[in-house]
């Protein structure tokens, strides 16, 4: 019988109240599992601090025969046994060989750390690269650099989430594009510039959220439209002699321009939330779902979903998971998943079914507590059962983990239910995707219990500052190219500032071939800065801000929904109809 209750309950790590609702017990029935003691948001931060995907460093291959120097995502003091991508999956090691037996005399998350610290693991996730070392989590990428998340693409620099692209620089979330720099969440557009929201658009710089327009400048909310700049329209003759008047090739240009298309852009309504093709769904960047809260970037559909984020190609029945997909079914509290079925509690985790708490396994089914195996079923701590010894061995457990739970140092309980304690990822803070969604400071990560890691020392001399570059790309020459440059922030923020920065020279050939000034940030404080643009993952109740007499209201709209606009913005949010009458 379905449970009907609503309970609140708070969080014990943020302190604040969160609610379960009526068919979060349902689904936590289905699955079998605990209601949570971390609240959502504390949740995500909670599985993403196993997640670096921008901290790389150098370090060796540590597989036998091998010490080749290799890119990883693990400092070289951690002490984590890496493996390069090829090592790892080589024949000649087996990760059963570092089975061992469960003890009950020591909690469940104790063992599993050293068992985690024991198995080789991929120093980088980084599949068929050709001429594309500098990349993270990515497949199939030929001649990229620094490419985070992304897939298919050539040529293409500095960028996140792009997917089937080339020639791109300083982009996220990007596909089917060429030769676009400084695009946020932009599909099929080729030589866009300083712009956001936009499909099928071309030859244009500074838009916000337009559609199917070519050679327009400083527009918003335009759709089929060209020669307009800041929503005028102009003739051909006289959008180029406009075009002509500008300089885009000036750094102090560019800073003024975007000043003022920030502002203009202020003027004209938002839609709460872009939804598109889905029924009874909440959250932002969301498609072709149904019955799905607090949604955030699913693309490719979603149904019966709850607090998931960065979802694609059909997923169903999953609370708390992120960065995961094709066909993941019945999954919880898990993070990277491709695809999968009953996956709880676990991470990277590709074509399994039924599996909890483990990391990194490959084509196996029916583990618990399992790192690095592939091709294998019924073992729990890398070691091989029958099934049923297996399913004993697997409660016996489980109920050994309530009365032997872990308390971590800032004395949060962890038992069965709960995703591993963060103080047992092998990252800090600072190096993993928690650090984006939530920017903290050393001691603010430090009071939180959380690990902090100190920026290298390095050997490098700043030999020209940011403020004594030429305005003008026209005015420097290649001899730039590999001279250490000042960042602007001087690592003064919380962005993984690297302090300095050099152009190389793929780079600086996108910069003179298009007109286009160098940066004055480090690659990280540039990324930091893009994906700020994008609405937190974070829902509030407000009304439709739409005065304007249509959709059958002659004041007010008194429409209410669910936005990722904070009240306090300064953004004028419209809720769908009104928006549609507005831009449509």
């Amino acid at each position: 019988m379905s449970s009907e209750k609503v309970e609140n309950r708070i969080c014990q790590n943020c302190k604040k109240e969160f609610t379960i609702e009526s068919e979060d017990f349902n689904f936590y029935e289905k699955i079998k599992v605990p209601p949570p003691t971390w609240c959502p948001e504390c949740r995500l931060i909670r599985r993403i601090c196993f997640r670096n995907e921008r901290t790389l460093y150098k370090s060796k291959c540590q597989a036998k025969g091998h010490g080749e120097e290799m890119i990883s995502t693990f400092s070289s003091d951690k002490p984590d046994r890496v493996y390069c991508h090829k090592a790892w999956w080589a024949d000649d090691w087996d990760p059963m060989d570092y089975g061992k037996d469960y003890d009950f005399s020591r909690s469940f998350f104790e063992q599993m750390r050293e068992l985690w610290k024991s198995v080789p693991d991929i120093g980088l996730f980084n599949i068929n690269p050709v001429n594309s070392d500098y990349c993270s989590i990515t497949e199939n990428n030929k001649n990229c650099y620094l490419l985070v998340g992304a897939d298919h693409n050539e040529n293409s620099l500095y960028s996140s989430f792009i997917f089937n692209s080339k020639e791109c620089v300083d982009c996220h979330f990007v596909s089917k594009s060429e030769k676009n720099y400084e695009t946020t969440d932009c599909i099929s557009c080729f030589n866009l510039k300083y712009s956001r929201y936009c499909e099928t658009c071309y030859d244009s710089s500074f838009l916000f959220n337009c559609r199917n327009c070519h050679d327009c400048f400083g527009c918003v909310n335009l759709i089929n439209q060209e020669y307009c700049i800041y929503n005028k329209q102009y003739t051909k003759e006289e959008y180029i002699k406009k075009m002509k008047e500008l300089d885009f090739g000036s750094y102090k240009e560019i800073k003024k321009t975007q000043e003022k298309f920030n502002g203009f852009s202020l003027k004209f309504p938002r839609r709460f939330a872009k939804i598109v093709k889905s029924i009874n769904v909440s959250g932002d960047f969301i498609e072709g779902s149904k019955k799905c809260a607090n949604c955030f970037s699913v693309f490719g559909g979603a149904e019966d979903c709850k607090n998931v984020w960065l979802i694609y190609s059909q997923i169903k029945d999953c609370y708390d998971i992120d960065h995961s997909g094709l066909t993941t079914l019945e999954c919880y509290e898990s993070s990277s998943v491709y695809p999968g079925n009953q996956i709880l509690f676990s991470r990277f985790i590709f074509n399994c079914h039924n599996v909890e708490y483990s990391y990194n396994c490959h084509g196996s089914s029916y583990l618990f507590g399992c790192v690095g195996l592939r091709n294998k079923k019924y073992c729990i701590f890398n070691q091989q059962y029958d099934k049923k010894d297996f399913l004993v061995l697997r409660e016996r457990i489980i109920n050994h983990m309530s009365n032997i739970p872990y308390k971590d140092k800032k004395g949060r309980i962890f038992t069965y239910g709960e995703f591993f304690p963060i103080e047992l990822s092998p990252f800090a803070y600072n190096e993993t995707v928690a650090q984006e969604l939530n920017s903290l400071g050393k001691k603010e990560i430090e009071s939180l219990g959380f690990n902090y890691i100190e920026d290298d020392e390095r050997n490098y001399k700043i030999q020209k500052e940011w403020k004594d570059l030429p305005d003008n790309i026209d005015d420097i020459s290649e001899n730039i190219i590999s001279v250490v440059i000042g960042c602007e922030h001087k690592g003064e923020c919380n962005d993984k500032c690297t302090k300095a920065f050099k152009i190389i020279e793929a780079e600086f050939s996108f910069y003179k071939n298009y007109r286009i000034p160098l940066p004055r940030l480090c690659p990280n404080c540039r990324y930091y800065n893009r994906f700020r643009q994008k609405n937190p993952l974070k829902l509030w109740h407000r009304k439709c801000m739409c005065d304007k007499k249509h959709n059958n209201h002659k004041g007010w709209c008194e429409v209410e929904f669910e936005t990722s606009y904070a009240p306090d913005r300064p953004e004028i949010v419209y809720c769908e109809k009104c928006y549609q009458q507005e831009v449509y």
